[in-house]
């Protein structure tokens, strides 16, 4: 604590002259009493590690929902020369574009009130879920490699959506960094069955409804109102993703002695952008966050017959907007008065341009946010946000600590429905392991990154 500096009331900072390999400062954004949480965890000490790699821009930055990860912190935002800097997979983590879609239905709560347990079965059963769990549609050798290259767009060509969907994608919901020859064999493997699946931990599908209206303006621009019903979707790149993470590190680990770095943590390792290994590293991470919007294209066309299914034909599910975590991309910023390309690495951080949605999934029976990305952001945060509540409570605590009886007695007070495939996994997902989403969205709100437009809180929901 003695380290920080306060720069204004919800953001600190730990200047580079705090340890002697620092090449720059390391900011927080979060109030006094969650840098108390943030403080029991080596997230801020790995936060430090990441301002020593080479290129980093500016400084290195921590959302509010930063918590222990597998290099960077989750919730770490740092950026890149693309001359001088490096690419790093634990900057972008194992799941790789693990990302959130919100769909928006015609529906209010009233009238999807009375079909919550028959609609959360028809989702369960039409969208696999759990470990390792595949799909319903295998992709192989030419076919997959048509997915890696061009993401949900080569979804849609199939019949599973329309050209709405890409549109309201990130990035149009495809990279043209991906290379599908710099992706292994055996992680194509992993994902041939897998697209179109959920997974587990902390993946999820919310039925959901507005509970509140914060920018009228915005809501209208995206068709929403109070109490209308909407569907969350959170998952990303499955076995393929993990995969390309793995091999990369394992790639860089042997290449790390001939860069001459020297790294604090091997779990920082990485390798210069412009080298063999950081565009092979770079193609092959795109082509999987291609995968991964691939995946949320494919389980929203299986949520929309399951919906149809319920509701009927005439009914839809019409997307707001897909956003990615877990990913590094070239961006321009201006540094030092001049433009430059950045490769910006957001590890559990999503993306918040100004006036782009920002979805910001809270812990299950808590609810959820709908942002919109504010002008202040490209100078604050490289155009970054949090990317939920962030948890405050390891896994295996969570189980320890939890009893599923009370924890589903609880939820069905609040009047929502669960399927799950695991008792374990639910009880690694209570909502007592997590910050409050409320505070964390506060933080972004206040500091001028994001703006809030909507909460959502939650009716049925679906976990593997």
């Amino acid at each position: 604590m003695h380290a920080l500096r306060q720069l204004s009331p919800f953001l600190w900072e730990i200047p580079k002259t705090f340890r002697k390999d620092m090449r720059v400062p390391a900011r927080i954004y979060a109030s006094a009493e969650m840098l108390g949480h943030i403080l029991q965890d080596r997230s801020l000490e790995q936060l430090l590690n990441v301002t020593t790699l080479p290129g980093i821009v500016q400084y290195a930055l921590a959302m509010p929902d930063i918590h222990e990860g597998y290099g960077f912190p989750v919730g770490g935002v740092a950026a890149f020369d693309t001359e001088s800097g490096i690419i790093s997979p634990g900057g972008i983590g194992y799941d790789i574009n693990c990302g959130v879609r919100l769909l928006r239905s015609t529906l209010s709560r009233a009238e999807v009130q009375g079909h919550l347990a028959q609609l959360g079965k028809a989702i369960f059963n039409r969208v696999p879920s759990g470990v390792g769990k595949g799909g319903l549609y295998t992709f192989r050798d030419k076919e997959i490699d048509r997915v890696l290259l061009d993401g949900a767009k080569r979804i849609i060509e199939l019949g599973y959506g329309s050209h709405n969907d890409s549109e309201n994608t990130e990035s149009g919901g495809k990279l043209d960094t991906a290379d599908p020859a710099c992706v292994s064999p055996q992680a194509k493997s992993r994902g041939s069955d897998q697209l179109g699946t959920l997974g587990a931990g902390n993946h999820f599908v919310e039925v959901e409804f507005i509970s509140a209206i914060y920018d009228n303006t915005e809501a209208d621009r995206l068709g929403l109102q109070k109490e209308q019903v909407c569907v969350m979707v959170h998952t990303g790149s499955r076995g393929l993703g993990h995969q390309v993470a793995t091999d990369a590190i394992r790639t860089m680990n042997r290449a790390m002695p001939r860069f001459g770095f020297s790294l604090p943590d091997r779990e920082l390792a990485c390798a210069p952008f412009n080298s063999p290994e950081g565009q092979a590293c770079m193609n092959a991470m795109s082509a999987a966050a291609n995968f991964a919007w691939a995946n949320r294209q494919l389980v929203t066309w299986e949520i929309r017959e399951a919906w149809k299914k319920i509701f009927g034909t005439s009914e839809t599910l019409d997307l707001v907007y897909d956003i990615a975590h877990n990913i590094a991309k070239l961006e321009p910023y201006d540094v030092n008065s001049a433009r430059k390309m950045l490769l910006v690495h957001r590890k559990g951080a999503t993306r918040a341009f100004p006036g782009q949605p920002v979805l910001i999934p809270g812990s299950m029976g808590t609810g959820s946010w709908l942002l919109k990305g504010h002008p202040g952001s490209v100078a604050a945060s490289f155009g970054s946000s949090c990317h939920g509540a962030g948890r405050s409570m390891s896994r295996t605590m969570s189980r320890k600590l939890t009893r599923i009886p009370e924890l589903l007695e609880e939820l069905a007070a609040q009047g929502i429905v669960v399927n799950a495939g695991s008792q374990a996994g639910l009880s690694e997902e209570a909502p007592s392991a997590y910050k409050n989403v409320d505070e964390v969205v506060n933080v972004i709100d206040v500091c001028g990154i994001a703006k809030k437009v909507a909460r959502l809180r939650p009716l049925a929901v679906i976990k593997g």
